[in-house]
């Protein structure tokens, strides 16, 4: 059906779900959009509606560690960060346990963690095979092009299995380990009804990856989906931001000063993982064993020194991915509002790990590391660990070798594979900066160390260089160093080099811990950040009225001797616009026919910030917006159905309304390619 608009031009929606298709991408114009309209939802609106919870619990589920804190919303100052875990390594601080899960040879769920990574360990080589032990598979999310439910991940002996049970697995594990002692600390069964749960991610992921992680936990039962905003899906960088507002003094080495602070030197810090005593320590430590953070409820005084208008940069470096975030400040409250589009990429700390690995390939040949990763799989952890050790003593200063144990299995089984010795193997192959030591180990000179940062720290500088040239990214005062990877003394020693003092270079002591902390501090209050920048360009297809001269005669369709103009781009919203939390964007859709009971549209995207035609390169289809108008039916001549998309929030929602009866139409929007 066909109606003529209000407005002078036209504007037809073409949905070639809803009926036959007419042309190779125009379908039967069937649904007609009504003046398109930004709402601005004024602050006194509060965004965040539904009950009121509890507890917040956030989940900061990291490529290489994962973890989980939580504060009651009546004393919210308090932050507490969860049990230490059985079974930390040497030298890294198991406030977090590792993101590895081992599911039995059934493809039951067995252990997270610590535990997942000393069970396999302790599985004979014959009977490991059978089982399927999974680390750094978040990446898989960030890494995969046509993320699906259906998305599979390789276990360490090479099984597949669908990415979505793992991390549903996961989601459980944390949700039975905070509900336990949620239960031990009331003294009474804690129900999860009362749980407002936080999921952190990194801003750079597309909106299907997002959407994976929200299915993950409704299938984890983490919140069921008639309750979706009992879950919060928070951006990294965002959540750090909103920490790194509360830091005293006392708590952050500040790289920029050469003086002394509280008892820091920050020349002390390089490559220690900040484990001086001072009085600040002192307290710190006192706070650790009780792992409560008390958060004070001001601003910090780093703060204070920002006035309105002032921009930093929260850089958060993880295992997987580094963001960068350009955030400026509104006073009085001091609520935050994005500058500039989040950025980064996949140069987090396992690319060191995957130099690593290249570097054995290189020293013992590629087909020998694959057979060993798959016939000793446990050994091949070992190697891993063994390596992450050495890894976090990495510092530029350094000038002694660092020693990496080779497992024995590995020596014997190069034995076995090649007919010689590792020590041979290492003199054959021209590597001259790493040595065979006599207990056992391989040697590596500083300097081959640090070549296998090189590459991931020169990605990240790169960013940052060509987002320091941006004109909305000038006059940084301050650049927030955060993330596990930020501890790193040779990439805080890059980073300083790069700017050259042109901002200072803050880094929070337990550094690893801020987008933990920060994001149970946006679950309480989400709406501290006010205004967002669209990573994209999202629209719809539609048909308009074909004017000579302007539209392409490619483009032409003739329907009932009215001549149309087919796949035009119409614009909900533009890549970097900013966008105003609760902020609306309003179409109206009138179904095709009477009878239709589900109206399926499109949604194209594109990074450009403009785009005439969905046919054009850089535009693709990324998502479906379904209205289910069953029992909408109506004898009025004309149904108009107003749909809502809000894009100032970190998902993208949709909402929908019957304008004739008023009813509230069932609106979804999926960005997940099935």
């Amino acid at each position: 059906m066909m109606t003529e608009k209000d407005t002078g031009t036209e504007n037809i929606i073409t949905d070639e779900m809803a009926n036959p298709s007419l042309s190779k991408s125009g379908g039967d114009p069937g649904i007609t959009p009504l003046s398109p309209s930004h709402i601005q939802q004024s602050d006194t609106d509060q965004v965040q509606s539904g009950p009121s919870f509890v507890v917040v619990v956030a989940i900061d589920f990291g490529t290489t560690s994962s973890g989980y804190a939580y504060a009651f919303t009546k004393e919210p100052e308090c932050i507490h960060t969860m049990r230490r875990w059985e079974g930390g390594d040497p030298g890294v601080s198991n406030q977090k346990t590792p993101t590895t899960i081992l599911l039995t040879p059934d493809r039951k769920f067995h252990s997270f963690g610590y535990a997942a990574r000393d069970f396999y360990h302790d599985l004979d080589p014959s009977e490991s095979k059978h089982w399927l032990y999974l680390e750094k598979f978040k990446m898989k999310l960030h890494t995969t092009a046509n993320l699906s439910i259906d998305t599979e991940i390789h276990a360490a002996n090479g099984k597949r299995v669908k990415a979505l049970d793992i991390f549903a697995y996961a989601l459980a594990f944390f949700k039975e380990q905070a509900l336990k002692e949620l239960s031990d600390q009331t003294g009474s069964e804690f129900d999860n009804s009362n749980v407002r749960w936080v999921i952190t991610v990194p801003a750079i992921w597309k909106m299907p990856a997002k959407q994976f992680m929200r299915e993950a936990a409704y299938k984890s039962a983490l919140v069921s989906r008639e309750n979706p905003e009992q879950l919060i899906i928070a951006l990294e960088p965002e959540a750090a931001s909103i920490y790194c507002r509360k830091l005293r003094l006392h708590q952050m080495v500040d790289l920029g000063t050469q003086t002394t602070q509280n008892g820091f030197s920050p020349n002390d810090n390089v490559g220690s993982g900040m484990t001086q005593v001072s009085p600040a320590k002192e307290h710190a430590r006192r706070n650790r064993q009780s792992r409560t953070f008390l958060v004070e409820n001001v601003i910090g005084e780093l703060w204070s020194e920002l006035e309105e208008g002032d921009r930093y940069v929260v850089m958060d470096c993880g295992g997987g991915t580094v963001d960068l975030t350009v955030h400026q400040i509104r006073l009085p409250e001091g609520h935050l509002k994005e500058l500039y589009k989040a950025s980064g990429g996949p140069y987090g700390s396992i690319g060191v790990d995957y130099e690593f690995e290249k570097l054995l390939c290189k020293i013992f040949g590629q087909d020998f590391i694959d057979q060993f990763k798959i016939k000793r799989p446990a050994a091949w952890v070992d190697l891993m660990i063994a390596f992450e050790s050495r890894k976090r003593a990495a510092a530029p200063e350094r000038t002694n070798p660092l020693n990496i144990n080779l497992p024995f299995s590995f020596i014997d089984y190069y034995k076995k594979f090649r007919g010689h010795s590792v020590d041979h193997a290492l003199r054959k192959s021209n590597v001259d900066f790493v040595k065979w030591s006599s207990q056992g180990m391989l040697r590596m000179s500083p300097d081959a160390m640090n070549t296998l940062f090189k590459l991931t720290i020169d990605h990240i500088i790169q960013h940052l260089t060509e987002l320091f040239e941006k004109p909305e990214v000038s006059d940084i005062k301050f650049l927030f160093l955060v993330g596990g990877f930020a501890e790193s003394a040779l990439l805080q020693q890059a980073v300083q080099n790069m700017l050259q003092g042109r901002s200072r270079i803050i880094i929070p002591h337990d550094v690893g811990l801020t987008i933990l902390k920060g994001a149970v501090l946006f679950g309480l209050d989400p709406s501290v950040i006010k205004v967002r920048r669209s990573p994209l360009t999202y629209g719809v297809g539609v048909l308009n009225r074909f004017v000579e001269g302007k539209h392409p005669p490619e483009k032409l369709l003739i329907k009932d001797g009215t001549r149309w103009c087919t796949d035009v781009f119409d614009t909900f919203i533009a890549a970097d616009q900013s966008v105003a939390l609760g902020e609306m964007v309003k179409r109206s859709y009138t179904p095709a026919k009477p009878s239709q009971q589900v109206i399926v549209i499109h949604v194209y995207c594109s990074e450009k910030e403009s785009a005439g035609f969905i046919s054009e390169p850089g535009v693709r289809k990324c998502g479906t917006l379904r209205l289910d108008v069953s029992g909408t039916e109506s004898s009025a001549p004309r149904r108009e159905i107003q749909t809502l998309m809000q894009f100032g929030d970190t998902e993208i929602r949709a909402m929908a309304i019957d304008v004739s009866t008023g009813r509230t139409v069932k609106a979804s929007i999926d960005f997940l390619s099935h």
